[in-house]
């Protein structure tokens, strides 16, 4: 055996110092790159120091130079000041005017944007559930200070007046400016004129018709229609409900001149055969009376009966005549023609009273009739009245003509 070869084969093959020795030009190598980067580094600072040292060293050489600490900026010197050119000056104004381009176009950008955010958030409100579901959604977008209040009505209304004055003060400024005002103006006050003319009884009938004369003398109101009262011997009509108390002028003729006649100075009397009687007779005693007339026609009761129509069943009428108060009860209204006179004449065995008057207020297109029947004194002790004696058979009068009745000499009572 040799045992000494074992060791000597251990000796000869250990492999460490074999890996160091491969390992060992691959770290040269990397320090010869470092070192090689560091010294083109230090080239490059060197250079650079230099080249600095050079340009320091240049104006120090030069005897004209001035050294910047000496140099005052406050000093005045003669040397001319230079004024920038055309084309500075252009340059310059540019470039404000493009900066004030970009700064509208943002700001007016920045806005629009908002507003479109603003309508994408009402379009969103106005998608959101109905009242039921309405506490799930509990945030509310809080409104602008001058952009989302919403007006009130009644500064809607404010602007809406103001808006339309504006515009009718502008059109009449207009108007007045031109040639054809003073013509057109002068125009409309002529028909102006001729439509009050031809109409004012409409307009005055409607007003009295609301509004109470009050010419009620308190004393002819009577609280017991059956106790026996001393009147005068004065013929009148009260009528306390629409507050009426007129003198009533018997036998005056049925022709229409004399109707118009009596009614300039009370009421009128209106005898036709077969409705003839007087008060306290048996049979119908017709009374007629104006609800409306032209203002310029003479008499004072020209609107009398203008609330006639407002007596209705129940209601209490008085009379007076030859010193004695007969007290009646309404019993019937009814509208007739002119022509219809047949209506006043009928068979009756008590005393009636009869009014009438014009209908509609303003017009003399029909008749109103409102009758009544006596109550006091006892209608049973009543006298039979006289058998009439007039032949003609004429038309229920009326309101005088108005203006173009006048022109045109039309008569339609």
């Amino acid at each position: 055996m040799k045992p000494d070869e074992p060791k000597s084969d251990q000796k000869e093959e250990p492999l460490l110092p074999q890996r160091s020795m491969a390992r060992a030009p691959e770290s040269i190598l990397a320090q010869s790159n470092h070192d090689a980067a560091a010294n083109v580094i230090r080239t490059k600072i060197n250079n650079l120091y230099d080249t600095q040292a050079t340009v320091d060293a240049t104006p120090a050489d030069s005897e004209s130079a001035t050294p910047l600490d000496d140099i005052n900026p406050y000093q005045r010197t003669h040397t001319e000041h230079i004024s920038p050119s055309a084309d500075q000056w252009k340059k310059y104004h540019t470039a404000w005017q493009d900066y004030y381009q970009r700064y509208y176009e943002n700001y007016y950008t920045h806005h629009l944007r908002l507003a479109k955010q603003q309508q994408s958030v009402d379009s969103q409100i106005a998608t959101l559930p109905t009242e039921e579901h309405k506490g799930f959604f509990t945030h509310q977008p809080e409104p602008q200070p001058g952009i989302d209040e919403i007006p009130t009505t009644e500064e809607a209304m404010f602007d809406l007046r103001q808006q339309l004055l504006g515009r009718v003060q502008e059109s009449a400024k207009k108007a007045k400016q031109s040639r054809h005002f003073m013509p057109i103006l002068s125009g409309v006050v002529v028909v102006i004129i001729f439509l009050f003319l031809q109409y004012n009884r409409v307009l005055i009938a409607n007003v009295s018709a609301y509004i109470s004369p009050g010419n009620i003398d308190p004393q002819n109101i009577i609280i017991d229609p059956n106790s026996n009262f001393t009147v005068s011997p004065e013929s009148k009509l009260i009528i306390p409900k629409i507050n009426v108390d007129v003198p009533v002028a018997y036998d005056v003729g049925n022709d229409y001149n004399s109707q118009m006649a009596a009614m300039q100075n009370g009421v009128a009397h209106f005898a036709i055969p077969g409705a003839s009687s007087h008060p306290g007779q048996i049979g119908n005693t017709v009374i007629a009376g104006h609800s409306s007339n032209d203002l310029f026609d003479g008499g004072d009761y020209k609107f009398i009966f203008a609330q006639l129509e407002k007596l209705n069943i129940g209601d209490t009428i008085y009379a007076n005549y030859k010193s004695k108060r007969y007290t009646y009860t309404v019993t019937k209204k009814e509208v007739v023609t002119p022509n219809d006179v047949n209506k006043l004449v009928y068979g009756t065995a008590k005393p009636v009273l009869t009014l009438l008057t014009c209908t509609p207020l303003g017009t003399s297109i029909n008749r109103l009739l409102v009758t009544a029947e006596q109550i006091s004194p006892d209608p049973n002790k009543s006298t039979t009245a006289p058998i009439s004696t007039i032949d003609d058979n004429p038309s229920i009068p009326g309101s005088s003509p108005t203006l173009l009745e006048r022109l045109f000499n039309i008569n339609w009572n």
